[in-house]
């Protein structure tokens, strides 16, 4: 079996990178941040913005009550005061899932690739 390294786990994102995993202007993660106090990135000392996993999975809770769902940001707002643990658990397991999702189909593509090179 051959060597695999392990892989770098990144504590730290910037606004980019959140906002195209999000597929979304950085303005409007901007907005976000001052809309829900729920999203308190740290910020270097140039002022740029540093987002953590806990950030990122509470964007996620954000984006699918604010795009997915279709919450206004008021209505989403009052969801989250009132029920934010049981939906950043919701957010979570949808995340686990996609990425799982993304994962089988990766799986049978190099499954298919293998079938048609025989």
């Amino acid at each position: 079996m051959p060597y695999k390294e392990k892989e770098i786990e990144k504590k730290y994102f910037s606004i980019g990178e959140v906002a195209e995993k999000f597929k979304v202007a950085t303005s409007l993660i901007r907005y976000w941040e001052g809309e829900f106090d729920i999203i308190k990135p740290k910020k270097d000392k140039k002022g740029n913005r540093r987002f953590t996993k806990d950030d990122i999975e509470k964007i996620q809770l954000i984006y699918h009550l604010v795009k997915e769902k279709g919450y206004t940001l008021q209505g989403a707002q009052e969801i989250i005061k009132n029920e934010h643990y049981r939906l950043q658990d919701k957010a979570s397991m949808i995340q686990r899932l996609m990425e799982i999702k993304s994962f089988l189909i990766e799986i049978r593509s190099k499954l298919d690739d293998e079938t048609f090179s025989r």
